[in-house]
């Protein structure tokens, strides 16, 4: 929005903050993915297409960077482990850990991008070095059994050995993340991290062999299914509707029109748990499960292909974000005015006289019983993909041509990329099934 009054107060009010001590248990991922992006985003931008912006240029963008640079060092000791696998929740004041010795997948799959970022913002491969390092036991994931399926694995680590806990998983909360970020670093940087997209696309494939679902009573509508070992689990979450805009990316940047389109069938997906809903708004988390539908939405369950097993919405932004990725790949406006249905919603079941709320029941008009509590991705998320699908171009915004100037965390804050380059497969060192075939003088 380039208001450049709101851009400088905030800059101002950074240089004010101590990140080296607080009372508050800390989690490494929330912080990193919010306030060390954040800053880090904002040097990008400030630095680049919005550096017309600031006053005092200089010294407030430099407080982008030292703060960031301050913070990361304040959270460093998370790393200080057998394996460097890091600790997630942290007593900052004591330099002390407030959980135990198990982290998660998403938890330690998601430092990478911005640790790296910052790394090479400031010439120091230190923070590259303990995220890659933790990163390294998920990439090559131990034992044998915790990767059920080829590319998809489970969410517990051990932090003393390193070594997966069990092979439970899919794209749902608690892992999603990881997976997100592995396509978004071959991106960031193609010439590093070509054995993150190598991962990526086995854990997509694996995806459409084995984990793509589509319900008995509407079996045009397609979502992705969890796992327990080799056993697919017929459930979801809003977290989950991430997962089209992530294959919309990955057929992108790899020149691949099944993982656009399998993407883009995700997406519709949940567009349907949004429009199916008395509130217009998709729930929390909901199952396909023929077996253990609820006698109370059997008709629900005939006429839209899901049922819901926990009925609220806290201003989540995933649904919004594959919708940002279906237009800017396709360009079809159709999902311009799916994002404005859903803001629309959105506006109209949590907003407060203060702000917005949690709200306990989608599937009531108006949204049932409010919370108080308004989370921070709200601002960083759902309005900002409200926004930017009808915003004008601009290097930010995902280029469906070609060379991705940046590319988004997962609380889209966007990062200029390391070493952009164009989508062609070829061009980006990628030789897919189709390229293969070409080669061999297949026609089929």
């Amino acid at each position: 929005m380039q208001e450049a009054d709101i851009v400088n107060t905030i800059l101002d009010y950074i240089l004010t903050i101590d990140f080296t001590k607080t009372d508050s248990v800390c989690s490494l991922f929330e912080t990193t993915i919010r306030y060390l992006a954040g800053m880090l985003s904002g040097y990008d931008l400030l630095t680049g297409p919005f550096s017309t912006l600031t006053t005092n240029k200089t010294a407030q963008i430099t407080s982008l960077l030292t703060q960031s640079v301050t913070l990361a060092d304040t959270l460093k000791f998370a790393f200080n482990t057998a394996t460097g696998i890091p600790h997630n929740n942290l007593n900052i004041n004591s330099q002390s850990f407030a959980d135990s010795n198990s982290n998660g997948l998403a938890t330690i799959g998601t430092l990478v991008l911005e640790w790296t970022r910052l790394s090479d913002l400031t010439n120091d491969p230190t923070y590259a070095n303990l995220s890659q390092a933790a990163e390294s036991y998920l990439l090559s994931p131990q034992p044998p059994w915790a990767e059920p399926f080829p590319g998809l694995v489970g969410t517990g680590v051990d932090i003393d050995t390193g070594l997966f806990t069990d092979a439970t998983g899919g794209w749902v909360g608690g892992d999603d993340s990881f997976y997100e970020y592995l396509i978004k670093m071959f991106v960031y940087d193609p010439l590093r991290f070509s054995q993150y997209r190598d991962r990526w696309v086995a854990a997509a494939d694996s995806s459409i062999k084995y984990l793509a679902s589509h319900p008995v009573s509407q079996p045009n509508i397609t979502y992705l299914a969890a796992f327990q070992n080799q056993s697919v689990i017929e459930t979801s979450q809003h977290l989950a509707c991430f997962d089209g805009g992530n294959f919309i990316l990955g057929g992108l940047v790899l020149g691949s029109d099944e993982y656009t389109q399998f993407g883009l069938n995700l997406t519709d997906g949940c567009r349907n748990t949004y429009q199916s809903t008395a509130s217009q708004i998709g729930p929390e988390v909901f199952s396909w499960d023929a077996s253990t539908i609820p006698s109370d939405q059997a008709q629900f369950f005939q006429d839209h292909g899901y049922y819901i097993t926990d009925s609220i919405y806290d201003l989540r932004p995933e649904y919004l974000e594959s919708l940002y990725y279906a237009y800017r790949v396709t360009g079809d406006t159709k999902y311009q005015d799916w994002s404005w249905d859903a803001f629309v919603a959105i506006n109209a079941s949590t907003r407060t006289g203060s702000g917005f709320s949690e709200i306990g029941d989608v599937g009531q008009v108006g949204g049932g019983a409010k919370g108080d509590n308004q989370e921070s991705f709200l601002f960083a998320e759902v309005l900002k993909y409200a926004y930017v699908i009808h915003s004008e171009d601009g290097p930010f915004q995902v280029n469906y041509q070609g060379g991705e100037q940046f590319v988004f965390n997962t609380e889209a804050h966007p990062f200029k990329v390391s070493s952009p380059s164009t989508h062609t497969a070829q061009q980006r060192g990628w030789r897919g099934k189709r390229s293969e075939e070409e080669e061999a003088g297949c026609s089929c």
